[in-house]
């Protein structure tokens, strides 16, 4: 294999979508002249190309196309229009159960699997000790799949998928179900096979994988490839594009072209470019209220997504129902597991609040530099303070709005102490 080793042009994916069953019969059978369906499309003029030995990555939002231009690519589903070209055997991991029968155990779907694949029984028994290895799920080879967990099930998948010989290797998401200790396992496995000169295709929502993995990243939006370049690039206008900040000046100095024009709407208020926990929890007297909140990165957008080692600002609007003296503004930060990392107030700071009368509003705006490890982290916000020594909530919302830390460098524990770490030789020690 040498050059290109994914090669589409102008691929478009319409599916029908039909308002009855029965005009999908009488469409199927040519009884009507008239169109009874309308089309949808999964995407729409896309062309790219993956050379060999990259390792390239393809975000977007959900429903942006890209399990269906994986799909397409492993043969799984037909393009509607265009052309493709693969060089190299592939091996894909898609949807979990993909390629798998439930009824059968794990040994028994690792011979399908490879039979699949055109290997005969000799063939997969010598590789049988490594997949056996890798996947390592002990006895529950020998049970049915359907009994698997779905980290057993990932485990063994992802074990049959490196163990084929492939020289084209696609992933979809299905790391994410893994524990960590796997993942460092396949992420690892990912290194060896770039230095093997073999080619991935790296679909996830994880940026921070995506950020540190890959050596090109491609964004979808809508079916609609918006450009392509270098994972920073690229994961900075998926974040604009998160908070409908991606405009034409900053696709044309990406990409050299433009292909939409989206820009924040006057007037919206700081939440509304965010994703709100829709479990969250919210309590209080309501003396105060937060009205307003925002996330802003270290360009000034409003972002959810960080950049670990970046200065970012949370901020908080917090409306007064009531004369409220000396309230206190409160920030934590959680991990996904409910775990507090870190937070502080406007007591614990020693910032003096005053006194607020009612039908005032005050912005709070907490500054930080983010050392957190890269992960997914939970903002809660808060309003209290004291009258006399009692102590009142006014307002408080518990995991109001997730924060994304992307990192390249991720050391042990919750944040990074950012150590300056120097190696010497040492002069041979002398024995007396």
């Amino acid at each position: 294999m040498s050059g290109e080793a994914i090669k589409l042009e102008h691929i478009t994916k319409i599916y029908k979508l039909y308002g009855r069953n029965r005009d999908r019969l009488k469409d199927s059978l040519g009884l009507t002249k008239k169109k009874c369906y309308t089309e949808h499309y999964a995407l729409r003029d896309v062309s790219m190309e993956v050379r060999e030995g990259e390792m390239v990555g393809i975000i977007g939002v959900n429903g942006s196309g890209k399990s269906t231009i994986l799909k397409i690519i492993t043969g799984v589903l037909s393009p509607s229009d265009g052309t493709m070209e693969i060089n190299g055997r592939i091996s894909a991991l898609l949807e979990l159960g993909a390629g798998f029968n439930s009824e059968y155990t794990g040994l028994e779907n690792v011979y399908l699997n490879g039979t699949m694949m055109g290997f005969s029984e000799k063939e997969i028994e010598e590789r049988l000790p490594q997949i056996l290895e890798f996947a390592d799920i002990g006895e529950f080879i020998h049970q049915p799949v359907k009994t698997y967990s779905s980290g057993m099930f990932v485990r063994l998948a992802f074990a049959v998928a490196i163990n084929i010989d492939p020289e084209i290797l696609i992933v979809d998401e299905a790391l994410a179900v893994g524990d960590v200790f796997f993942q460092a396992k396949c992420y690892h496995k990912f290194e060896e096979f770039k230095k093997m000169g073999k080619t991935i295709l790296f679909v996830s929502h994880d940026l921070t994988s995506i950020a540190k993995y890959c050596d090109r990243v491609i964004l979808l939006n809508k079916g609609v490839k918006l450009a392509e370049g270098s994972p920073k690039d690229m994961v900075n206008m998926y974040k604009k594009l998160l908070v409908h900040q991606l405009d034409e000046e900053t696709l044309e100095d990406v990409s050299g072209k433009s292909s939409i024009h989206v820009h924040t709407e006057e007037g919206k208020a700081w939440k509304d470019h965010f994703e709100v926990n829709p479990t969250i929890l919210d309590y209080g007297e309501k003396q105060a209220e937060i009205v307003d909140f925002a996330i802003v990165d270290q360009y000034g957008q409003f972002s959810s997504i960080i950049e670990k080692g970046s200065v970012c600002q949370v901020k908080a609007r917090v409306h007064f129902h009531s004369r409220v003296a000396n309230p206190i503004f409160t920030i934590t930060i959680r991990n996904k597991q409910g775990t507090d990392i870190t937070g502080t107030n406007t007591m614990f700071e020693r910032v003096e609040t005053g006194t607020v009368e009612a039908g005032e509003e005050r912005i709070v705006t907490y500054r930080q530099r983010i050392d957190l490890q890269g992960g997914d982290y939970l903002i809660s916000l808060g309003c209290t303070g004291y009258v006399g020594d009692e102590f009142k909530v006014y307002h408080r919302l518990y995991d109001l709005v997730g924060m994304t830390v992307l990192s390249d460098k991720d050391t042990v524990g919750f944040y990074d102490m950012n150590s300056e770490i120097t190696v010497e030789q040492a002069e041979p020690s002398r024995k007396d």
